[in-house]
This record gives structure tokens, sequence and C-alpha cells, in this order.
């Protein structure tokens, strides 16, 4: 039954605006941590709220990264964490989930689903037996405890690409065997090259849990000189004798900037990735 056309635009109007909406709910926040990076100290606190600086303070990103100490020390340690994070948890999930999805070998439906059972335990749970694990590798204090773990093929990131490599038809796989392709090469010249926008999917998210992680470097990190910039953030905040608001929200945003960068220079591989994650044969 076709619907009445002013109902259609009634419909189209209240999504939109619901949309408008959603999206200023999620705008907001980041509009005033920019604002208040700007401001002088007084304005932070002034009563009602001032939404924009009277006279923008640019200078408090010089200051912040002046107060903060090795700020870049800080941008390495994370950027490098998040690097090979990025590259363990792609190789390694990518192998695995071919494995789950283009290989038949006994048990692979249960040992699958194992797989899967072992997203439903929290970091909380595992973290003490882990640490101990990493203490009796002699880990502790290094950053090998925050991007060796992606080596192991995470859990949802095996789910991600398996649903994806279903979705590719077989016979790719089936005509190379008969070509003479080994299973490495079909996973490597054939299979890889056509999952881009999944892997970017993998990769992006990655990337950024790795790169907000707080309470892995606060576990594992012991000397300032390893901390990532979360930990150098919370470092920053409690030596101050007051929270000067618009030097922790000038930081916040130094920090925030290139995953919102990141974010819309890939935008379109993600949103490609996250449908085809969806489908399956």
């Amino acid at each position: 039954m076709n619907c009445e056309p002013g109902s259609s635009r009634t419909f189209r109007l209240v999504a939109g605006i619901l949309l408008v909406v959603g999206a200023a709910a999620f705008v907001l926040p980041f509009f005033w941590m920019l604002s208040t990076s700007l401001k002088p100290l007084n304005e932070t606190i002034t009563i009602p709220p001032r939404w924009w600086p009277s006279s923008p303070q640019w200078h408090n990103y010089a200051e912040t990264i002046a107060r903060i100490g090795d700020f870049w020390r800080y941008v390495f340690n994370t950027l490098r964490i998040a690097v090979l994070s990025v590259v363990g948890s792609v190789l390694s999930s990518a192998m695995a989930a071919y494995g789950f999805s283009r290989l038949n070998w006994p048990h692979r439906e249960k040992v699958f689903l194992l797989v899967l059972a072992s997203m439903m335990l929290p970091f909380a749970v595992t973290v003490v037996p882990l640490y101990g694990l990493f203490r009796g590798l002699d880990w502790i204090g290094t950053s090998k405890p925050l991007w060796a773990p992606a080596f192991l093929a995470p859990a949802f990131n095996i789910f991600l690409l398996r649903q994806f490599f279903l979705s590719l038809p077989k016979e790719l796989s089936e005509a190379a065997r008969i070509d003479g392709c080994s299973e490495w090469r079909i996973f490597w010249q054939i299979i890889l090259p056509l999952s881009k926008p999944a892997l970017s999917v993998v990769a992006l998210f990655t990337f950024l849990a790795s790169w907000n992680d707080f309470f892995g470097p606060l576990v594992y990190l012991t000397e300032p000189k390893d901390f990532t910039l979360s930990l150098a953030l919370q470092a920053f905040q409690s030596q101050q004798g007051g929270t000067e608001w618009h030097y922790l929200m000038a930081a916040a945003v130094l920090i925030t900037t290139p995953v919102v960068i990141l974010y819309f220079l890939c935008q379109r591989t993600f949103k490609a990735g996250i449908a085809a994650t969806g489908s399956k044969e």
C-alpha cells in the first residue's frame, strides 16, 4: 500500500529533525572542548557559560605542549604502539579468518564458537592472569604487553573478516588451485587485495582502541618516559594545583585531532567495509 504524500513528507521531516538533534548531541561536546581550549582561565568557569571566547587564546596549545614536557615523545610512544597493534591485528586476524572461512578442517565451526565465546570475557577478568603472564616474561615496564597480544588475532576482528571472506566467491580460490597456487599465495595475492575495505575497518578499530587506551598503559607502564598520551594527560591533570580547564581541553584537542582526521580521510572505505562485513554467503 502506497503512503500518502503528506505522510511521507511528515516522516522525512521528523527523521531529519531527529538526525539533526542526534548529530548536535554528538558534536556539542567536541565544540565545547575546542571552545574551552581557546579561552582564558577566567572564562572557563563563568556562569552562565560562554560558548565562544571573547578573544581566542591560540597560545594555549603551545603552552600546553610546554607544560606537558616530553609531549612529542608521548606522541611517538602512542603512535608506535598503535602502528604495531594495527600490523599485528590485521595480519593475524586475516590469517585466522581465512582458516575459519575458506579452509575445511575438522570441528571448524565448534572452534569458531569457542573463539566467539572468548569475547564474553571482559578485560577486568583477564587482567590479573595476563599481568602474571607478562611478569613471567619480564615484560612489565615495557610496551610489549600493549601491542604483542594483537599478533594473536583478536576474536572480534576474526569475526569481521570471516564474514567478509565468506562473501567472496569460492570459484576464485578453486580456479587458483587448478592453476597450481598454494593456499598462502591464494590468501596473499587474491583474498587480501579483494579485502581492503574489511581490512581497513579492522585497522581503524584497532588504531582507535590503541590510541585511546588508558587502562592498559596504566597497568603495564612504570616509567614516565614510556607513557602514552592518555597517561601523560592524566599525569598533567594531577600535577596541577587546581584543574586548569583551558590547558586540559587544549591537550584533549591535540590528542583527539589525529583520530578525527584519520576518520574523515578513511570514512568512505570505512563505510564500505562495515557494509561488506555484514554480508555472508
